[in-house]
């Protein structure tokens, strides 16, 4: 029974040994700030390199609609194989030429049109994956550093704990309270650690989540920045109609008309010219033969065509504007609440933070000394505890929200006509 004991005792002394290394190698890192994490995840991050793949496809898409169309060569072989006089090859006619198709109607203006409009979204995309990097980088961040704050109230409480169960055994064993008191000391002590447990196995996820964005390990982070609290003043102008949102919903109305443009000059049929040269195999006399070749447009007209991606491009112009009324709903949406999460955080870790940790220091002393009972003591802890955890979840909520408005109102860049 000594033994097992013994062998509890020291897994737990490595266990708690592992983890006071874990911490003092995560405290002499540098500290990590939000700034340096961004530029970390952008230099080698799978989301960009998807976009930049597709701006080089929208690229390659450009030049091959800049392509002509191939040329063919025409061979042909007549009178041969037959009966009597066209018997084996005495009769043959031989013709090798070379056959053009010439497109009309401008389908290759149109196509180029077509492409220019997927290189100016591809672009804007590129830009989307990096706002939105930027957004999870930054959400990310902040669940990591909110995770190590609260590591830290959480702390501040095994200690405190610690010190309420020293208190209530003195006074148990001066006969001055119940033996009631050290047992619910205790617990709350038991309650405190399990506390502190969850909240370093959490930090510890939020850690690793923010490592595998930026791509190097994670130690300390700018608690300077996580503490900000933002000063009132008037809500700043937005402006969601020059958003990347609403700019990739008018590229795509500038696709889908580029589209019209091509579907109708489907419509012109091409020629196909062709140049030849036939031997005669009786005189051995070469001849020139020319050709043309114009499809009739019978069955289909290209009508159709022309019909649907004019609907696709009135579903576009439809889109856009469903996007820019969205774009404005949510920037109004994630105004408000960054604003509000900044009153919260500012109550919270302002006067009603200062109030509540005089008033557990009061309670604390007084319980010493015997002028305050334990509920009275557990009850301002208990408070202190809630109006700490309050500040932090605010913090969150506002850095969060902050997030979503600066991606949100995001601006796109200029385009070429824009410039001039």
């Amino acid at each position: 029974m000594h033994r097992i004991i013994a062998a509890v005792l020291a897994a737990g002394a490595c266990a708690s040994s592992s983890q006071a290394q874990t911490e003092q190698t995560a405290a002499a890192m540098p500290v990590l700030t939000l700034a340096e994490a961004i530029d970390r995840s952008g230099a080698s991050s799978p989301f960009r390199d998807v976009a930049a793949a597709g701006i080089r496809a929208a690229e390659a898409q450009r030049r091959l609609a800049g392509l002509r169309p191939n040329p063919s060569i025409v061979g042909e072989a007549e009178n041969v194989a037959g009966t009597g006089l066209y018997r084996g090859l005495r009769s043959s006619e031989t013709t090798l030429g070379l056959a053009l198709p010439v497109e009309r109607g401008g389908k290759r203006g149109a196509r180029i049109a077509v492409a220019d409009a997927q290189i100016g979204r591809a672009g804007l995309q590129a830009e989307i994956a990096r706002a939105d990097l930027r957004l999870r980088v930054t959400q990310t961040y902040t669940a990591a550093a909110a995770a190590q704050r609260r590591v830290s109230i959480a702390e501040d409480q095994v200690g405190i704990a610690a010190e309420v169960l020293r208190a209530a055994r003195v006074r148990v064993q001066a006969g001055r309270a119940s033996p009631l008191e050290e047992q619910r000391a205790d617990v709350a002590r038991i309650a405190a650690a399990g506390t502190l447990e969850r909240a370093r196995r959490s930090a510890a996820v939020a850690s690793d989540n923010l490592a595998r964005l930026v791509g190097v390990p994670v130690g300390r982070l700018d608690g300077g920045w996580f503490d900000a609290v933002p000063s009132v003043g008037p809500s700043r102008s937005m402006t969601p109609s020059a958003s990347l949102t609403v700019a990739a919903a008018r590229a795509d109305l500038d696709t889908a008309t580029a589209q019209v443009r091509l579907a109708r000059s489907q419509r012109v049929p091409d020629l196909t010219v062709s140049a030849s040269a036939r031997r005669l195999e009786q005189t051995n006399d070469v001849a020139a033969v020319f050709g043309i070749s114009i499809p009739l447009n019978v069955f289909n007209n290209g009508r159709a065509s022309i019909a649907l991606a004019e609907a696709q491009r009135e579903q576009s112009d439809a889109r856009r504007r469903v996007a820019l009324l969205d774009a404005e709903q949510d920037v109004a949406t994630a105004q408000a609440e960054a604003e509000n999460a900044a009153t919260t955080a500012r109550n919270a870790a302002g006067p009603a933070l200062a109030a509540a940790t005089e008033a557990a220091r009061i309670a604390r002393i007084g319980y010493r000394e015997g002028k305050f009972g334990q509920l009275d003591l557990l009850d301002a802890e208990r408070t202190l505890l809630e109006t700490r955890t309050a500040a932090i979840d605010a913090l969150s909520a506002h850095h969060d929200a902050q997030a979503r408005l600066e991606r949100l109102t995001a601006a796109a860049p200029l385009s070429k006509d824009d410039h001039r």
